[in-house]
């Protein structure tokens, strides 16, 4: 059996971060990029209105990701690690591509939504392949005594990506004025995506392969098989469903619905709102792996049930805090506070996920299971959040996430450790 050196190591992990941070960064821009370009592509209606048009598209990306998830985790099972991460990245350039320079409405009608829709449903499904392959690559390789630091790149790449896309967009705001940017400047955004994902492309090109799927290869298991999934691993599917939809949902309400809510319900501009996101953004993908480390020496579980007691318990006072709040300093450090709180499970949940299933299985469990919730709840937080507040109810938004929190904290309380119980056996 082969093991990692340092350098190794360190090396496939970095491969496997660029590439995650590129696709996230793709995925992100659209979010990012919302509040300038929703009145091109849907020009009736007020601003609620508008995004909650642009919310329905960003939730159909979510609804292709379990597709995506279900094709490139078998994959990635049968096949390898390596190649599913290679077609993710090529369909999600694709698709920032046709965001890039899709005309608008005014031009050619109902046609832009359209293709908007279409182009967001290929990077859903390079998404749901992209989350699953790489939270099980990096898993795999990272080593079992330092297992949840390394892993954890998983997510601060994926916070990079959107953090990313923020700093590009204050950049350029600052650059070309606010009138290019409504105008034009958004789409720059994507065909830099389309840039990186080349880069991606080749520095996946040169990844080594997993032992874990090397070792799968051998055992004589059927490798990849939906079936298998649910048939012989029940338990470890539902308690990725669980986790997943309120860290998910969460997730999202802190950083990518929280830009809109800064200005569409609090007293923030565009511009603060964007600050403010890059801020926390930033500041949230720097507690990762601290996270990922702690988890190393005391288990995960304990992070999760903080992660999920705690936000079940922080919502409602944050959202409504931040609703009527003044001072960006205090909204910054109120946000921060309930985001290093979600941490304990964004930095863990890709090992998490991971150590649940033996290698013949791994990539399709992670994947599959976690692309329905996050679909399901993630996908469209700001679409419900919206339609909430367009019924004159928004605090009802407030009590649904902290429902579906509390849910997740009772899969925590039946779930195993799994720093402890791993089923991943390579080091």
């Amino acid at each position: 059996m082969t093991t990692y050196t340092a350098a190794g190591r360190l090396k496939a992990i970095t491969a496997g971060s660029i590439g995650n941070l590129v696709e996230w960064y793709d995925w992100y821009a659209y979010a990012a990029t919302a509040l300038y370009f929703a009145p091109i592509f849907f020009p009736a209606g007020d601003q609620t209105a508008q995004l909650l048009q642009t919310a329905a598209v960003f939730a159909a990306g979510f609804f292709a990701r379990p597709v995506g998830a279900w094709a490139m985790g078998r994959y990635s099972d049968q096949f390898g690690r390596k190649g599913a991460l290679k077609a993710s990245v090529v369909l999600m350039c694709f698709g920032s591509l046709v965001i890039a320079f899709c005309p608008g409405a005014a031009s050619i009608g109902v046609a832009a939504p359209a293709i908007l829709l279409i182009a967001r449903v290929i990077q859903g499904l390079a998404l749901g392949g992209e989350y699953g392959a790489s939270a099980t690559y990096m898993s795999e390789v990272a080593g079992k005594s330092h297992r949840g630091f390394w892993s954890s790149f998983n997510y601060v790449t994926l916070i990079g990506g959107q953090l990313l896309s923020l700093v590009i967009l204050i950049a350029l705001r600052y650059t070309i004025g606010a009138e290019a940017m409504a105008e034009w400047g958004w789409r720059v955004l994507f065909v830099i995506g389309a840039v990186l994902a080349v880069l991606a492309f080749y520095l996946r090109s040169r990844m080594q392969e997993s032992q874990s799927f090397v070792e799968a290869k051998k055992s004589g298991e059927e490798l990849g098989s939906t079936k298998m999934l649910f048939r012989k691993y029940p338990r470890e599917t539902l308690t990725v469903l669980g986790l997943t939809a309120g860290g998910s949902l969460t997730f999202y309400i802190y950083t990518t619905y929280m830009q809109k809510f800064l200005t569409n319900t609090g007293t923030f501009t565009r511009d603060q709102a964007n600050e403010l996101s890059a801020a926390t953004l930033f500041c949230f993908m720097l507690a990762q792996p601290l996270i990922g480390f702690i988890s190393d020496k005391i288990g995960r579980k304990p992070l999760l049930l903080m992660a999920f007691g705690g936000g079940a318990l922080l919502i409602w006072p944050v959202m409504t805090t931040v609703s009527t709040a003044t001072s960006a300093l205090a909204v910054f450090f109120i946000l921060m506070g309930a985001m290093l709180v979600q941490a304990g499970y964004t930095a863990i949940n890709a090992v998490v996920k991971a150590e649940l299933y033996p290698s013949h299985v791994r990539t399709l469990g992670v994947a599959l299971p976690y692309a329905l919730a996050n679909a399901t709840f993630g996908g469209t937080a700001e679409y419900v959040a919206l339609w909430f507040k367009s019924q004159g109810i928004e605090s009802g938004f407030y009590i649904y996430a902290s429902i579906i929190m509390a849910v997740g904290f009772l899969v925590v309380l039946f779930m195993p450790d799994t720093r402890r119980h791993s089923r991943i056996l390579e080091d």
